[in-house]
């Protein structure tokens, strides 16, 4: 069986020889074909017959090896495939690295070009500042031809940018001439004001912002958005150094600066642009604000006011005619930040009227969503709720920030439920959660329940006022989401209601203890209010029981409060309480449990009979 095998693996080697000879002999005449045509061309030999393709072209079969009875040894079949493959072989495809894709990106046609262009550009650039810090170290020329020939020389390379784009092969060195100009100019304009002091600082921001409307000019002529972008940024860079840090004066530039620009955002669909001009004074105002914090006439809150009022204005300029410029939709939302963080450095009084009015104005443009393109209101939407977050928690403090909150949690989801608003629906979500922790760890916390506890008419107020809102969100808040389709029924998902009954059962509780204990002060207000919740958790009970005899949520529901009542009974009115108060709690939950437990009984009869 040994023999067979190897004389069946160099029958397979022959054909395999065969093969390839075969191929070489149809490619030669296929080759002899093709100049045997060319020739016939050439001498107008119209009526020649085209050759026929030799037989010996046709593809070979592939040769069957018939499976042996019984497997040959591996050294033997190892060193093979089992399937002989006719035709070139398939190299294995191949990931290509990190230095084939720099290869190929540098292969490009020009890529090589623009690469030395510009890193020419900024060799230039480097060594103009090298040239200008040895002319003040050695005092070559006076302090006023340094700035001429500084400004000659950005003019210079700018006219030499102008000339060669002329010519579109030197239009990628004309870019990189442009740019490099443009920020010798710049260099010049810092020189001249805060080295030398040939300018006032009001002097040298003109200038810069001549030389950027110059070059945002440039650009828009070139229709580069690159260029743009990169005079916007080398203005704003080059600000700081003229006003010498982060002050007031520097975001009122920056701003009018981003409106220099709104006349090419509106022209050009360049995202880059806006970024560039949009962003510089937010962060300019930010950080103005936090060098001098706490200043009582702070005109840093003027521009960052003034900042986010200029920059909701430009994104919605810009929406309006490019709804999913997703740079402006962006600096929608950015916008409000200088404003909120300007009010934490403020009092109390100035703090509110600050993020107050701000959430005054992102919430109008939520509520006028419906005509604003795209995502633009619910974005607005989500900005003004956090600034209505800070000025909530920054007015209100004690038992009013619980309730304030709860109030505006209860406020969203009806609006959710009007407008079919998730936007709202997450609103009500976060603000009924603070309001619900404020109120748990302040105004109600679990001890005025468990025990009798020294509080004021108007604490107790308070604590019904944070209990009956708790049991109001904690019933609203899943039947609106239920209604959204964001919250599937009780029977698909019981979690989540349970959870938000067991909250509801917690104010509910509160609200009662509350009441009673305002009626009736001191231990006789604490035991009768025990005896009216365990009381009241078993009718709750029965009227579930009752109306949901054909709803399964309400019967589930029903069930579930019986079973709480009957612990509340066991571990908590069984041991706390005593007296006629024990008696009374025992014999109104039982008689209420009877009389449910007969109804539901009745019911279910009358169903199955039915």
């Amino acid at each position: 069986m040994h023999n067979d095998g190897d004389r069946l693996l160099g029958l397979a080697e022959e054909i395999d020889d065969l093969r390839r000879r075969l191929g070489r002999v149809g490619g030669e005449l296929r080759a002899l074909r093709v100049d045997l045509g060319a020739e016939s061309l050439g001498t107008e030999n119209l009526g020649a017959e085209p050759l026929e393709q030799p037989a010996l072209e046709q593809p070979v079969p592939e040769p069957v090896i018939p499976p042996q009875p019984q497997p040959q040894p591996a050294s033997v079949w190892d060193s093979r495939p089992p399937m002989i493959q006719f035709g070139p072989a398939q190299e294995p495809a191949r990931t290509p690295s990190l230095a084939a894709a720099w290869s190929t990106a540098l292969g490009k046609e020009g890529a090589g070009s623009r690469l030395l262009a510009w890193v020419g550009g900024a060799v230039t650039l480097l060594g103009i500042v090298l040239l200008l810090v040895l002319a003040i170290q050695r005092g070559w020329l006076g302090p006023l031809p340094r700035v001429l020939v500084g400004a000659a020389f950005g003019a210079g390379l700018v006219g030499a940018g102008l000339w060669l784009h002329r010519n579109p092969v030197g239009r990628t060195g004309a870019f990189a001439l442009a740019a490099t100009g443009i920020a010798t100019l710049y260099l010049d304009a810092i020189a001249a004001t805060t080295l030398y002091e040939y300018l006032p600082q009001l002097g040298g921001l003109a200038a810069g912002l001549l030389i950027a409307v110059a070059g945002l000019l440039l650009a828009a002529r070139w229709d580069s958005s690159l260029l743009a972008a990169a005079v916007v940024v080398g203005c704003a860079v080059c600000a700081p150094l003229i006003t010498k840090g982060f002050t007031p004066e520097l975001v009122t530039f920056l701003l009018v600066l981003q409106i220099a620009t709104v006349p090419v955002q509106l022209r050009r669909d360049w995202s880059a642009l806006a970024v560039a001009a949009g962003v510089p004074p937010l962060i300019a105002s930010v950080l103005s604000t936090l060098r001098n914090p706490f200043v009582a006439t702070n005109p840093n809150t003027i521009v960052a006011v003034v900042a986010g009022v200029v920059g909701i204005g430009l994104a919605l300029l810009v929406l309006h005619r490019r709804p999913k410029d997703s740079a402006a939709l962006a600096l929608l939302v950015a916008s409000v930040v200088p404003a909120l963080v300007a009010a934490l450095t403020l009092p109390r009084g100035e703090a509110v009227i600050v993020s107050g009015g701000t959430a005054f104005v992102m919430l109008g443009v939520w509520g006028a969503g419906r005509w604003l393109p795209g995502r633009a209101g619910d974005l607005a939407g989500l900005a003004g709720l956090v600034a209505a977050l800070q000025a909530t928690v920054t007015h209100f403090d004690g038992t009013a920030r619980g309730a304030a909150l709860l109030g505006e949690a209860l406020l969203l989801l009806f609006v959710a439920r009007w407008g079919r608003s998730l936007i709202a629906l997450a609103g009500g979500l976060v603000f009924g959660f603070l309001g619900g922790f404020a109120a748990v760890a302040r105004d109600l916390p679990l001890p005025l329940l468990l025990r009798v506890t020294e509080r004021t008419t108007g604490q107790l107020a308070g604590a019904f006022a944070v209990a009956v809102l708790i049991v109001a969100v904690a019933l609203v808040l899943p039947w609106v989401a239920n209604k959204l389709g964001e919250l599937r029924a009780p029977s698909e998902a019981l979690a989540p209601w349970l959870i938000a009954g067991v909250i509801a059962l917690y104010g509910a509780a509160g609200a009662v203890l509350s009441a009673t204990l305002l009626i009736v002060p001191g231990r006789t207000g604490f035991l009768v209010g025990h005896v009216a919740i365990t009381v009241s958790w078993t009718v709750v009970a029965l009227v579930l029981l009752v109306r949901g005899i054909s709803v399964t949520a309400m019967r589930v529901s029903g069930l579930v409060l019986v079973g709480a009542a009957v612990v509340k009974l066991i571990l908590f009115d069984l041991s706390t309480l005593d007296g006629m108060a024990r008696v009374v709690a025992f014999l109104g939950a039982g008689l209420v449990l009877l009389a449910a437990g007969t109804r539901y009984a009745r019911l279910v009869g009358a169903q199955q009979a039915g």
